[in-house]
Parts: C-alpha cells; sequence; structure tokens
C-alpha cells in the first residue's frame, strides 16, 4: 500500500513538472484538490514519520499521532481540507546558538501541519523546479552541498579567483510577504492554494509567553520554509542569468552563495550588482559577513558549507595551483564541543559500548560529508582528538587519571570498534554534476 501510495505521488510530481516545463508562463489553477488527495496525504506523513522533529504547540509528538492512530490524523485533515476547515497553529519558537556566534531562531509547527506542509510541497515543488536553475543546489531533490562544492572547485580551477563570499542578513525573518506572494504567483493562480501557503506565514508565532505576529518572514524549521526560500532567491538566480553571468558564477545553497570572478574589477561590480538585486527583493547583506577574497593570495581562503576553500600549490607540479578544501575551523570546533558532550563525566553511568555505539552514528555521518575534498590532515588530528577523548572518559569510569588507562584498554581491544575518520577520503566529486 505504501509503495501504490509513492508511486501514485510520483506520477502526480511528474505530470506537474512536465506540463510546467512545457509551459514556462503557465499559471497553475487546479492545486488545493490535490493537497487533500489521500495518497498525497499518506506519503506527506511518510516523510514527516522518518524527519522526526519535536512536538509543536499543541504538544503533540510523531510518538503519539502514531499511538492514537496515523489514519485517524489524515482523514480530519483530508476532511478539513476538503471544508475549508483547516487552520496553522502557530509554530512553537526554540532558540539555539549559531556556530558563528548569537542566536537563530527555530519555528517549529505542530505535527499536523507539518503533514500539509509536505502535502503542498509534494504538489508545488515539482512545478517551480521545473524553473529553478542550474546555479541552486540547497533543498532541491537529486541536488546536494557535494555538487555545490564541486561546481565552485571547477569554477576556481578554471580561472576564477575573485570569491564574493557573501551573506544574506537574517534571511528566513526578513522575507518581505508581497514578495513571496509575487513570486509565487507567478505559477499558482489557485486562490485556495495561495491562501493555504500564505497562511502558515500568518499563523504566529508561540514564543512561551506571547504570540508573534511577524510581518516578514518566514519560520525557519518548517517543511515549506526551504521551497519559499528557493521560490523567492530564483529571482536573483534568473536576473542574474539574464544579465550579470559575466560578472561571476554564482553558486547558490538556499541563502548561502558565492560567486566566483576571474578579475577584482568584475568581483566588485558582483558584489555591487548582488546588493542591487537584493535591495529589490527587500533583502540586504550583512556587511561583516561579506567579502571578497583574492585566491592566488597565500593563505587567503573562504568557508562555504562546512568546508575552508584555498587554493594550494601542487606537490608534483610546481607553480601550478589548485582549489584544495577541508573541513572549516567552525566545523572542527562543533565536532569537538559534540565529542565533549558525548563523553562527559554525566555519562559515566553508560556501557562503555553504548557510548562507542553513539560516537560511531556521529562519526559515520561526519565522516559520509567531510570525506569528499582534502580533509585527511584534519581527519588524523580529529581521530587523535577522539581516541583522547574515550580514553579518559575509560579512565574516569574505572576510577583512573588521565588517559592511560583508557588507551591501554582501547588498544587491547581494537579500539572497541571505534570509527575511524582516516582512510575514507575520496579526492573526486561525490557524484556527477547533473
Amino acid at each position: 500500500m505504501a509503495n501504490d501510495t509513492r508511486d501514485r505521488t510520483r506520477e502526480l510530481q511528474h505530470k506537474l513538472y512536465r506540463a510546467a516545463k512545457e509551459s514556462p508562463t503557465r499559471r497553475f489553477h487546479a492545486l488545493y484538490d490535490k493537497v487533500h488527495r489521500a495518497d498525497v496525504l499518506g506519503r506527506a506523513w511518510s516523510e514527516v514519520a522518518v524527519n522526526g522533529g519535536a512536538p509543536g504547540v499543541d504538544g503533540v509528538s510523531i510518538a503519539q499521532v502514531q499511538e492514537q492512530g496515523v489514519e485517524d490524523l489524515l482523514d480530519t485533515l483530508r476532511v478539513e481540507l476538503e471544508t475549508g476547515c483547516y487552520r496553522p497553529l502557530p509554530v512553537r519558537r526554540v532558540t539555539i546558538p549559531k556556530a558563528s556566534g548569537g542566536t537563530r531562531n527555530l519555528g517549529v509547527p505542530a505535527v499536523r501541519d507539518r503533514v500539509v506542509q509536505a502535502a503542498a510541497k509534494l504538489v508545488c515543488e515539482p512545478i517551480f523546479e521545473a524553473d529553478f536553475l542550474d546555479c541552486s543546489y540547497g533543498f532541491r531533490p537529486k541536488r546536494s552541498a557535494q555538487q555545490a562544492l564541486e561546481a565552485i572547485r571547477v569554477g576556481v580551477n578554471g580561472g576564477r579567483t575573485w570569491v564574493v563570499d557573501a551573506d544574506i542578513a537574517s534571511f528566513f525573518d526578513s522575507i518581505p510577504r508581497e514578495v513571496l506572494r509575487s513570486a509565487l504567483a507567478e505559477r499558482i493562480s489557485d486562490r485556495r492554494m495561495m491562501k493555504l501557503l500564505m497562511g502558515w506565514l500568518r499563523a504566529g508565532v508561540w514564543t512561551g509567553e506571547t504570540l508573534l505576529h511577524p510581518r516578514t518572514g518566514t519560520a525557519q524549521g518548517g517543511v515549506i520554509s526551504p521551497l519559499m526560500a528557493n521560490v523567492v532567491l530564483h529571482q536573483l538566480d534568473r536576473r542574474w542569468r539574464e544579465q550579470h553571468t559575466r560578472l561571476g558564477q554564482i553558486v547558490r545553497f538556499a541563502d548561502d552563495l558565492v560567486i566566483l570572478s576571474p578579475t577584482r574589477e568584475r568581483a566588485e561590480a558582483a558584489l555591487a550588482t548582488l546588493t542591487e538585486i537584493l535591495a529589490g527583493l527587500g533583502l540586504s547583506l550583512a556587511a561583516a559577513k561579506t567579502s571578497l577574497v583574492d585566491l592566488r593570495v597565500a593563505k587567503s581562503g573562504f568557508d562555504f558549507l562546512g568546508f575552508h576553500h584555498r587554493r594550494v600549490e601542487s606537490f608534483t607540479r610546481k607553480g601550478r595551483y589548485f582549489l584544495s578544501r577541508w573541513p572549516s575551523q567552525r566545523s572542527v570546533r562543533r565536532f569537538k564541543d559534540r565529542l565533549r558532550a558525548d563523553t562527559a563525566r554525566r555519562l559515566l553511568m553508560l556501557p562503555v559500548e553504548d557510548v562507542v555505539r553513539h560516537l560511531n552514528r556521529f562519526l559515520i555521518g561526519w565522516r559520509s560529508y567531510f570525506r569528499y575534498g582534502n580533509s585527511t590532515t584534519v581527519f588524523h588530528d580529529l581521530d587523535e582528538f577522539t581516541m583522547e577523548r574515550l580514553a579518559r572518559f575509560i579512565s574516569n569510569k574505572h576510577g583512573h587519571h588521565g588517559r592511560r588507562y583508557g588507551l591501554r584498554v582501547l588498544i587491547d581491544h581494537e579500539g572497541l570498534g571505534l570509527v575511524r575518520l582516516v582512510g575514507s577520503v575520496r579526492h573526486g566529486p561525490a557524484h556527477a554534476l547533473r
């Protein structure tokens, strides 16, 4: 039954994509009725359940929905959508620390709203995918961060050694709703669908004490938010392709972007043009986090998608330079903070085997992302750091000071199965660019 649901929704998505691709100016007027189709809601629930996440303002978790009956929830949502009675709940605000300092506000929708958002995304995404350009890599089907990184490597090695390292200020909180509505309306004429999409923005934000109604932005953390972000920034991508490709190659992952230019003059013009285009969308650059980088200067580089990027001289061909990348200092700090938390004294009551299994899950995920590049030296240092932390944890657990006892245990038991990072690096692209 689950496979039948997936097949039917895929067939719907393929039809919508083909229709949009064949008619670039077509506006779709019959979309809302597809959101409350049983197969679409069923597929939406599957995706929400797999992704997990915390409860929203109503306190209902995914586990509770499963206990009380998934079909009951989906039937209720279907009836509410069909009759026009569906009303989204406010999102629950969660504040998390940013790796670069400060905090970021995330909005956690209720599970029921996440399901409807996922259903709307299943219907709308294929239409906008038909328009999105190759320079956009974030939160798109069959696109990835590794592809964006590969595009940067190829661009810089091809002579685009001036980089506009740009940061859009408070992007998700700052999107003007009239800009978003106008961008959505380029492809959607269905009033009920537009009301549904904009309704999530008007539902408000619950801080724990106060219900806020921001006049701009979309809650970062919502299922539909990445698609809305791409819809808005497609305006930038499109204008750049039509008018400004001579200034440089833009590589964008959601609201993170760089522009690769061949000369300083073009890079400066690219930055000025980018500022102007964003202003037209009601957005701005964070001046303190935006810079021009000349990669020809020794040890000059930039951070993007967790990696530090820098041109280095070839070991085998003197005078030849290529773009190299490895985990950024910020990524390394976050790695070490995670390892410290997962081997803290408060966990000494846990069996060492459980701690190792928990560490391995994190290490495997981290390795699978950062293995593509030139990460061997960083991986070696982090392997040593991980062994050090685990050795001290074992020593403390058995009443010993320092790391000596723990290291002896690890050596005698072949590392207790602890995953290593070294030996996993791949210098080619993760997969071919599409």
